[in-house]
């Protein structure tokens, strides 16, 4: 995949995306594919967009940059950084400008 766009992940919206942390595996749900307020900046590539990922682990995962697989994306690396704890999980976001 070359340059990532809100379009890719609007249909994935539901769907688990997999990830290897050492020799185990976790799976993450992608909650939310939002666009975000354009910048007024010339020559951006893509509209800014936010996803958002939960997580029914109580074990949150530091921010960094993971990779991801997806059955319809395939692999993808994407920065997380977790954002909110409830009783079902952690939420993360991921933030393309």
């Amino acid at each position: 995949m070359q340059l990532v766009m809100l379009d890719h992940f609007a249909s994935c919206v539901g769907s688990g995306f997999e990830i290897e942390i050492g020799a185990s595996a976790m799976t993450l749900t992608l909650a939310e594919a939002r666009p975000l307020p354009e910048a007024k900046q010339p020559g951006l590539r893509r509209q800014p967009f936010s996803l958002m990922f939960r997580s029914s682990s109580q074990v949150v995962l530091p921010q960094k940059l993971y990779s991801l697989r997806n059955a319809a994306l395939g692999q993808v690396a994407i920065f997380l950084v977790p954002v909110a704890r409830d009783r079902q999980g952690i939420v993360y976001q991921a933030i393309f400008s």
